[in-house]
């Protein structure tokens, strides 16, 4: 059985790292390259953790590429600042050289590169906002054939959006940060007719980030892996904090933990809304992530970072 082949897009907040080594795990997986887009993150301390992420993983030929996209919307710098904890974390600075290389044309080249040389149509997992994969559209037309899906975390159809008003004054709550930061390029993305499968805050919402789950990664710190995702979630613990990135990524190992629902929806671009995923009666068809067996998926993850 062929391997299936995946280009991994995150924009480098913590659960992107998560995301990234849960991802490295998967014997089914044939990664491509990661590309880092600057949303959730600082773009250099990104960079530089996610190479260590590989080397730490032994995946030190796999490439990684810098975007040079810019959103519309910031992150708060709150957000972003975690990109120098986790590029600072003991287990990722135990060598003084970094041997994953940083390939030198900014990330959506690299995107465009990727798809044209791929044997075969590819997934784009994308962990944050859309725009890198929409520059790259835009630019190379031809690459929408090599996109197999784009496995997508983001949006917020039937729940509220985490786009807190305290933060962004002037908005109503409805949209969730990965479109919001940049929600143009979403809709763009919604243009085409690559197939796309969510998963929304709907479902993220109901996996929450728990000192149960995080005692649990303790007691296998003899794992380099488990250590590393120990450290990552102690620094988010006293937040609210969701298994965002890593409930969408582990889609593509074990499909059958979820239930996809289709929905007809829009992107709102402008106004109060902008950033919102809305459903709307003939607009795009989508599918999203409705449920997940979570007994399934804790059990996954430990048992993926237990090396």
């Amino acid at each position: 059985m062929s391997k299936q082949l995946v280009l991994l897009d995150h924009d480098g907040g913590v659960d992107d790292y998560l995301a990234t080594m849960l991802l490295m795990t998967m014997d089914h997986i044939q990664p491509l390259g990661i590309v880092v887009t600057p949303a959730d993150c600082y773009a250099e301390p990104a960079v530089s953790a996610t190479r260590k992420i590989l080397d730490l993983m032994e995946c030190s030929h796999i490439p990684v590429a810098q975007s040079t996209v810019r959103g519309i919307n910031p992150f708060p710098r709150l957000y972003r600042r975690d990109s120098f904890v986790v590029d600072h974390l003991p287990i990722l600075n135990q060598s003084e050289t970094i041997r994953t290389s940083l390939v030198a044309e900014p990330g959506q080249d690299f995107m465009i590169q990727v798809l044209r040389e791929a044997p075969e149509p590819v997934t784009l997992m994308v962990t944050g906002p859309l725009t890198t994969v929409a520059t790259a559209l835009e630019k190379a037309p031809d690459i929408e054939a090599k996109i197999q899906r784009i496995v997508w975390m983001g949006g917020a159809l039937n729940v509220a959006g985490n786009v807190d008003k305290n933060l962004e004054p002037g908005q109503d709550g409805s949209a969730e940060w990965n479109v919001y930061w940049d929600p143009i390029s979403a809709a763009q993305v919604w243009q085409t007719q690559i197939e796309i499968i969510m998963c929304p805050l709907d479902l993220t919402n109901n996996v929450p980030v728990t000192s149960d789950i995080v005692y649990k990664v303790g007691k296998q710190r003899h794992y380099p892996l488990s250590d590393l995702a120990g450290q990552c979630q102690a620094l988010v613990i006293p937040q609210d904090y969701y298994f965002w990135d890593v409930l969408a990524t582990a889609y593509l190992a074990h499909p059958e933990f979820y239930q996809l629902r289709e929905w007809e929806t829009e992107i709102i671009t402008t106004g109060l809304s902008q950033g919102r995923t809305k459903i709307v009666s003939g607009g795009r068809k989508i599918s999203a992530m409705d449920t997940v067996d979570k007994k399934a998926f804790y059990a996954y993850i430990l048992q993926q970072w237990a090396r």
